[in-house]
């Protein structure tokens, strides 16, 4: 694993704000020059420490409209079945695991809701999943 400095948090940084910033404009942003901004994406890219570039949508206009955190509990020793049954689902966004009370969290998304109640009927379904809670995001205040 690649230990990060400042320099490489920094860059991570301004990533997440503009994945699409030139090379040029974080050079400027982060005080180095091209070549070394270079040379540092590439390091954290083949270091798998960068694991690729995504698009963010404004909400209003996201076509998966209704969004929701949905807590799982899994019995027993059944999470890593449930964690695949889980990635084969459209409607989920992101997955993770945790402690408590709570296995896992799932990101949803759906057109739809009638589109996000099959989805909850699916998750429920799922051998291994024992209990669940799922709120819909009205807002978000910080992304």
């Amino acid at each position: 694993m690649t230990t990060l400095d400042d320099l490489d948090r920094a860059l991570l940084s301004a990533l997440r704000e503009n994945g699409r910033e030139p090379v040029a404009g974080l050079a400027r942003r982060l005080g180095v020059s091209r070549a070394t901004v270079n040379s540092r994406l590439e390091r954290l890219l083949a270091s798998g420490t960068v694991v690729g570039f995504s698009v963010r949508v404004r909400d209003e206009l996201d076509p998966l409209a209704i969004r929701a955190i949905s807590l799982i509990e899994v019995e027993g020793r059944a999470t890593d079945q449930v964690i695949g049954q889980l990635k084969g689902l459209a409607e989920i966004r992101a997955l993770h695991t945790t402690n408590g009370a709570w296995d896992l969290v799932a990101e949803l998304g759906a057109e739809n809701l009638a589109d996000f109640d099959k989805v909850l009927g699916k998750i429920r379904s799922i051998p291994g999943v024992v209990n669940s809670e799922t709120s819909l995001l009205l807002s978000s205040v910080l992304r």
